[in-house]
């Protein structure tokens, strides 16, 4: 055991060496984006027909990248905590394993999947000169990796905290965090396997008490009926109701997308009359934007609304769209100019409709839906929905001018694909503790913008690794109904699919990269 300076010292020397392996792997990827950004480009301008053939190459550029900020991160981690007195031998751990393997899977390869590895060679790096860059950091990162492993299980084993290592929340934070981890312990845990089985739509009773504890509106402004905190703050109440089940997590982000919409685009008269509502969750919004046969191509959408007096009409069809049934309010993209191609033909509508139930969905004229049966992310129901007149009164367009709607939505993306990384992170600490506890259960002889691309493309994949892992410590029972470890591994599936699926993601996280200038 180390004394208060022996810590410090120690301490002080990581911070050092994860600086140093921070200077290495940022000259690595600097000369990959040089390398890559040749294959790509002509006249300085990047080709899209090359950019689609280089795939391989580009996409992973943007999963180095994505590490690199992981290990600069880890880096920065181990800085603060040192200053706050809270680098202990838990944190020292986790970043010096964290690190490590970073550092090793740049050199060796790094799984865009489970069938696809990208190595330096893919991202026009030379063996040669990644071994030299990166010996001094494996030396003191990558070695020793099994020896910290095995250590870390011991102190988590003895500490039983829910989360592992100190997370240097300020104590508004720390705060908020706890009281939503009480409510997932004690509300959301132990009814998620029931919902998710029963395919059950998450108790009403349950967002009433979100709302209680001012869920939906953490991030509007004061002035508006919210609590006026920052995004931190909703990243950390998606990471603790998804941990207890990620239906609930989504649903208490989805409030949120659809404040920032408004808070973003909407005249001052909505800002007045949506955001109260939707801070007391008196009204629950649901994201109507994808389109059969559109993808992540939301400029090439053609659900159109006909502008008749004071209504829009609205014809055309929609699909994955989450919890519309029970919702009062559609952020609705539609094309209101036909003849405008892509993207500036666009508007959005806040659609108003009444709520339905299993037996009448959707109790409104022109709008009929038909449920898509999903094996996760339960709780809330998808549909494909068809419009044929559905009306929207004409003052609900967003911003009271056409033809911004794309420009709308897309300022919303950082913050969606930060909400699905802390939904990710959440899911993996479900996933770690069904298999930590399962595990010991055995031994006892009884039968887990840039940045914020990054964050989700990474989270995702650490969720479905960890509910993955867990499956396979549960054996055969990883693969029954019975054991919540199942609907885990269902809902981290999706998590790569959110908010641009992984393969999308990479692409803008490359374009991002290779379009920035020399």
């Amino acid at each position: 055991m180390l004394d208060q300076a022996q810590r410090r010292d120690a301490g002080a020397k990581l911070i050092a060496l994860a600086h140093a392996a921070t200077q290495a792997v940022e000259a690595l990827l600097a000369d990959a984006t040089v390398a890559v950004r040749q294959r790509v480009t002509i006249d300085h301008q990047v080709v899209d027909r090359l950019f689609d053939r280089e795939q391989r190459a580009t996409h992973g550029l943007a999963w180095l990248a994505t590490y690199v900020e992981s290990v600069r991160q880890l880096a920065a981690y181990a800085e603060r905590m040192h200053a706050a007195g809270t680098l202990g031998e838990i944190e020292e751990l986790l970043v010096q394993i964290g690190i490590g393997e970073y550092l090793a899977q740049i050199q060796g390869g790094i799984p865009m999947s489970q069938g696809e590895i990208v190595r330096p060679a893919d991202v026009g790096l030379a063996v040669e000169a990644v071994a030299a860059r990166m010996a001094g950091p494996l030396q003191a990162f990558a070695s020793g990796n099994v020896e910290r492993r095995a250590r870390l299980i011991e102190l988590m084993r003895a500490h039983h905290d829910a989360t592992v290592g100190a997370c240097g929340l300020e104590e508004t934070l720390a705060t908020i965090r706890d009281e939503m981890r009480k409510f997932a312990d004690s509300e959301v845990a132990p009814q998620a396997q029931q919902w998710h089985r029963t395919n059950s739509y998450i108790p009403l009773d349950v967002l009433a008490q979100m709302s209680e504890l001012g869920v939906f509106g953490l991030t509007i402004p004061q002035d508006y009926g919210g609590l006026g905190l920052g995004k931190e703050s909703m990243c950390v109440v998606s990471e603790e109701l998804s941990r207890g089940y990620i239906g609930v997590g989504s649903l208490g982000t989805r409030s949120e997308i659809a404040a920032e919409l408004i808070i973003g685009g909407g005249t001052e008269e909505q800002k007045r009359h949506w955001l109260p509502k939707l801070a007391a969750g008196d009204v629950l919004p649901t994201a109507v934007f994808t389109e059969p046969n559109t993808g992540s191509d939301l400029a090439s959408l053609k659900t159109r609304a006909v502008r008749e007096g004071d209504v829009y009409k609205v014809y055309g069809n929609k699909t994955w769209i989450t919890h519309p049934v029970r919702a009062d309010l559609m952020t609705l993209l539609v094309r209101t100019n036909p003849n405008e191609p892509g993207h500036r033909g666009l508007s959005m509508l806040l659609a108003e409709k009444p709520r339905g139930t299993d037996d009448d969905p959707f109790p409104a004229a022109g709008m009929s839906g038909t449920e898509i049966e999903v094996l996760g992310y339960r709780g809330m129901k998808e549909y494909e929905i068809a419009f044929d007149g559905f009306e929207v009164k004409a003052q609900n367009l967003l911003g009271g001018v056409e033809g911004l709607g794309f420009r709308q939505l897309m300022q919303t993306f950082e913050s969606a694909r930060i909400q699905t990384a802390a939904r990710a992170i959440g899911v993996a600490q479900a996933a770690m503790e069904q298999a930590l506890a399962y595990a010991q259960q055995k031994d006892s002889g009884k039968r887990c913008d840039l940045e914020a691309g990054m964050a989700k493309l990474l989270a995702a994949r650490v969720a479905w690794a960890n509910a993955d892992n867990a499956v396979q410590i549960h054996g055969g029972n990883g693969f029954a109904l019975e054991f919540a470890v199942s609907r885990i591994l269902c809902d981290a599936r999706i998590l790569s699919i959110f908010e641009g699926a992984a393969e999308i993601q990479a692409q803008v996280i490359a374009r991002r990269l290779l379009a920035a200038s020399n």
